[in-house]
């Protein structure tokens, strides 16, 4: 019996390190970076929380997110596409740090660019 992607990536423990260091790199980028300005570090664990449930659940795994609509979380931050790019290789380049297999990268990075139509405003 074949593996999820879940499986595959390592499950919780290591999306959750995947997720920490996504969000470093995002929270210093010049281009992205103004979207967590404010942010207290609650708020940032709590976002990190999110992202780390949303991952495991498109990839099978058993913890559910319980934010908000990605619509609705994003809707008015004014997310243009170039803001999306920098995003994917904020995220791609932690999966590489972590040494994430090319076919698990890549079925990761094809779910959640299922997500950009409801986040990208402009």
């Amino acid at each position: 019996m074949q593996k999820n992607l879940y499986e595959r990536l390592g499950g919780y423990d290591s999306i959750s390190a995947v997720v920490d260091d996504f969000l470093q790199r995002q929270f210093i980028d010049k281009q992205v970076g103004r979207f967590y300005v404010g942010h207290s570090t609650n708020s940032k664990k709590r976002l990190r929380q999110l992202i780390t449930e949303m991952i495991c659940e498109i990839t099978g795994g058993s913890a559910k997110y319980v934010g908000r609509y990605m619509r609705t979380a994003h809707t008015g931050l004014g997310i243009t596409g170039g803001d999306w790019e920098v995003t994917v290789k904020n995220l791609t380049a932690s999966l590489d740090k972590f040494k994430v297999p090319q076919k698990e990268k890549d079925e990761l990075l094809a779910d959640v660019a299922g997500l950009r139509p409801v986040i990208v405003e402009l």
